[in-house]
């Protein structure tokens, strides 16, 4: 439960986010949510600065579970499409090669070099779990070529 925050600040002393970017504040945003300024939270890119470590969450001293909140708020977003255009650019990258970094040659050659074997760019049943996920629409799979 966020009501039990008291702003110590704690959370945000935790973030490395917050230490790489001043912008990004825990503390702020549970504040905003307490407030009700849902479209001003949602609407931010803040809300998509959030690594996700839990950091805040497993250091916070009334227990509120931070990370949990961003994940929540990340997800109402995307429901009501306030979409960050990185992760807009993840899913389609996830959609088309089957990972957020698409494996090349050198990629392999470096994998052979420690007797791995090479990755294949087969995205087909990644594709098929962002569709049934509702993340890609078939028809968005067609359009990148991709199938």
């Amino acid at each position: 439960m966020i009501v039990r925050c008291f702003a110590c600040g704690t959370c945000s002393a935790s973030c490395p986010v917050r230490q790489a970017n001043d912008r990004f504040n825990p503390r702020r945003i549970i504040h905003m949510v307490l407030l009700g300024l849902k479209d001003e939270v949602l609407s931010d890119d803040f809300v998509w600065l959030c690594a996700g470590c839990f950091s805040c969450q497993e250091r916070c001293p009334q227990g509120v579970k931070i990370g949990d909140l961003m994940t929540a708020l990340r997800n109402i977003a995307v429901r009501e499409g306030h979409i960050h255009p990185s992760f807009t650019a993840q899913m389609n990258l996830l959609g088309k090669a089957g990972r957020l970094m698409e494996i090349g040659d050198f990629e392999n050659k470096k994998r052979g070099r420690f007797k791995l074997p090479p990755i294949q760019q087969d995205a087909a049943e990644v594709r098929t779990l962002l569709e049934k996920c509702g993340v890609l629409q078939p028809e968005e799979v067609q359009d990148r070529g991709g199938g």
